[in-house]
């Protein structure tokens, strides 16, 4: 599965909207901004834009929560 980068346009942060994501490729992105947490989710492609399902957003929410990359999620090293 590809992984795609978190750049969300100004202040407006959605990590649940497909959107807010640019395709990367095979490896996870480094972070897009130093003050996001959240670099990149691996998902499957839609047109170049990631599915987002229910346990992806459940993977991103437990992530950010524990502040630990998971299988799907990447988290800025801290």
């Amino acid at each position: 599965m590809p992984w795609y980068q978190f750049t969300p346009p100004g202040i407006h942060k959605d990590p649940t909207d497909p959107n807010q994501y640019t395709y990367y490729g095979n490896v996870p992105s480094p972070c897009a901004g130093s003050n996001l947490i959240l670099c990149s989710i691996q998902a499957f492609d839609n047109m170049g834009k990631p599915i987002i399902t229910v346990a992806l957003i459940s993977e991103i929410a437990i992530a950010l929560e524990n502040k630990t990359t998971t299988v799907n999620v990447f988290l800025k090293p801290s």
